[in-house]
Order: C-alpha cells, then structure tokens, then sequence
C-alpha cells in the first residue's frame, strides 16, 4: 500500500507506506490520518504485529440471536426499529452472530431474506461502526460486509472499548455437549463444504437449509441443557480473560441466555441473550454493563 492509497482508504501506514497500522474513528465516520501539512500521516514501524481496531468506541451496543427468516417478520420490523435507535443507545455496536437464520455470500446473488435489515444496517454505518461476527447460521459472507464497510469476522473480533480491548465471538463449538453438534461444526466450518455449498444454485441450496436448519447448531432446549450449556460458556469466557490480561470485555451469543459476570474490577463476560427471544441486548462501557429488552 502506498502512503498515497493509505491517506484515501482511511488508514495510517508505517513509515514506508507498506503496512496499514490503524483506522482513524471520527465522530460517526472514519476520517483520514492527515498531517500538518494535509498529507497522509506516517507512524514508524512496529517491532511486532499490529492489532487492527475497526471498531473504537465508548458505548458498545451488544446484538445477536435473531435468527431473521425464522418464523414471524415481527422480530425483523422490531430489529428494524431497535438498529434506528443504536445510535441513542451507543456509538459502536457488535453483532455477536446468528443474525439471519441463514446467510451465505455468493458472487453475484445476495439472499433476498433480511435485505432490509442489510440496508438498515448499510445506512446505520454511515452514523457509527459496526462489527459483525459470524455463527453457525451465518458465518459464510465472504467479504460481502466488509464491502459496505462493516468490519466482518467469520470467528472472533476485536473492539477497541474506550481504554481496554473486547472481544466478541459467537460461541458455537464451545458449549455443544453431544458428539453429532461438535462433529456438524467441524463439518460446516470445513473450506470444502463451503466450496461444495458454493457450487449448487443458490434456490437448491437455501431449499436444503430451509429444511435441514433444525440442524445447524445444538437444537437442545431443555431448561437443563441450556443451562449447562451457558455454565461452559461463562467458563470460557472467564478463562479467555483470566489468560489474556490486555482484554476488559469476552462477548459471546449463540446460548440465548442473557448473562454477564466480573473476572475481577472492570474485567467483563457479556451476553446480550437472543433477539428471537425477547428483543434481548445489551450495553457495554469501559467496566460495566447493562442487560435489557427492546421496546419501541
């Protein structure tokens, strides 16, 4: 990258203009890393590897689970409403994953279910940034958000929150108790299924998904099961914080069971709970966190 292409993509580069560094976050947009002078601006160069921070914000608005395209458009019109209102709530939001029942990027085809929550969060881009995680419903996008410049990651990303670092995954293969759902994430994560998935005509391959979706993830909902399940995923999220000290906030979606719990002052784990089930999310600030329902 050229210290030219740096100064117009929004990113500073090291000091031979080989290497973004870091995206500049102005009030709701990003701005260019200028100079005195009005060129672009040169950091020098790191003596180890940089950690990109897309997402830098004081306010983190936490989402997931809605499974759009599942049952009723009722939850889509509220998600409409609630993305409408991020801004009041926040100035970043992190989607934890599982936003659409299912999503898959193809080259030239966009699925038709849940464009609107796409445009909604197309224009809401344009007030604040966004982080989107995949799940085990829609971790295939390729680099379909990250060409309307929402910062995508398939698995685990990153927000700069306020002073400290968050991290936001989704928390499939984690929590999965029975052989068959840890055996079908292998098999879904796989490049080749991908490839396979990829070959079929879009309308074969969201008929097969529409009938075998019920199997996608760990379907389980038993009051016990679930729990168990969210007692595995609290006890990973405090062990990814007590290993890495540099990170304030673990975030983490797919049990549906809104959560939060203190590793030690200001050191948070976070899930918001599901959109399907009760318009769940949550709030985050540097060391607290506020668990609630949408209603509008």
């Amino acid at each position: 990258m050229s210290a030219q292409d740096a100064g117009a993509s929004g990113w500073k580069a090291d000091a031979e203009g080989t290497r973004p560094l870091e995206k500049v976050a102005g009030p709701g947009r990003w701005s260019k890393a200028s100079s005195p002078d009005g060129g672009p601006r040169l950091l020098p160069l790191l003596s180890h590897p940089p950690i990109f921070f897309p997402v830098h914000c004081q306010r983190l608005v936490l989402v997931g689970d809605a499974h759009l395209g599942r049952g009723a458009s009722a939850s889509e019109e509220s998600l409409l409403a609630f993305l409408r209102a991020v801004p009041s709530l926040g100035d970043g939001l992190a989607v934890t994953g599982d936003l659409f029942e299912f999503w898959f990027a193809y080259s030239r085809t966009i699925p038709r279910s849940g464009i609107r929550v796409v445009a909604a969060l197309t224009e809401l881009r344009r007030t604040l940034p966004i982080l989107m995680v995949g799940g085990n419903h829609d971790r295939w996008a390729e680099s379909f958000w990250e060409e309307i410049d929402i910062e995508f990651q398939p698995r685990e990303g990153r927000v700069r929150l306020g002073e400290t670092t968050a991290l936001v995954v989704h928390g499939d293969g984690i929590t999965e108790s029975h052989w068959s759902a840890r055996a079908l994430h292998r098999i879904t994560s796989s490049a080749a299924t991908v490839g396979l998935f990829r070959a079929i005509h879009p309308d074969l391959g969201f008929w097969l998904v529409d009938h075998l979706s019920t199997v996608l993830g760990d379907t389980t909902r038993l009051p016990a099961a679930l729990d168990a399940a969210a007692e595995r995923q609290r006890a990973w999220a405090l062990s990814r914080l007590a290993e890495d000290p540099s990170l304030g906030l673990v975030a983490m979606g797919h049990t549906h069971r809104a959560a939060t719990a203190e590793v030690a002052p200001g050191r948070l784990y976070v899930n918001p709970g599901s959109w399907c089930d009760g318009q769940r999310y949550a709030v985050v600030t540097e060391g607290r966190a506020a668990l609630t329902s949408f209603v509008g």
